[in-house]
């Protein structure tokens, strides 16, 4: 899977985009992107987005927490297929008591919204095996946020 990554973030918001093509082996029998595929897809766009964070799932660990996704939702508009390039664009759209992150997936030509989603991620204290039910202080350092 070769793939391009862009990334941005502002106060408000961080993001990341990679733009993946679309590869045989992701096909159905009806020659479109099988339906699960889409999630390894979203995860390449998250992994960009913590990437730039500093925060991917080793640097988790290493700060003491798992974040386990808990919640996924896709919503399909338009299939892909063989060979298209693809844009997936992953955002943080919480982040106090959660990690959400909101995806949508287009074509990178004509812009064509495929599909669209959220995960949602909890901090799990590896010390403890306990889920947090606020977001530790790390995940603000790592999104620059000053905790009040």
């Amino acid at each position: 899977m070769s793939k391009t990554v862009t990334s941005w973030h502002t106060k408000e918001r961080w993001s990341a985009e990679v733009e993946l093509q679309v590869q045989f082996f992701d096909l159905d029998p009806m020659l479109i992107v099988w339906h699960g595929n889409y999630v390894k897809y979203l995860e390449v766009a998250r992994c960009a987005l913590l990437d730039m964070l500093h925060y991917n799932y080793p640097e988790m660990q290493a700060s003491g927490y798992t974040w386990p996704i808990i919640d996924l939702h896709l919503r399909y508009a338009h299939p892909a297929a063989f060979g298209q390039r693809v844009k997936v664009r992953a955002s943080i759209i919480e982040w106090e008591n959660r990690l959400k992150i909101a995806y949508v997936i287009t074509d990178s030509v004509s812009g064509q919204r495929l599909s669209r989603g959220t995960t949602t991620q909890v901090a799990v204290d590896m010390a403890t095996r306990e889920m947090c039910f606020a977001s530790p202080p790390v995940l603000f350092q790592k999104l620059g946020i000053e905790q009040v």
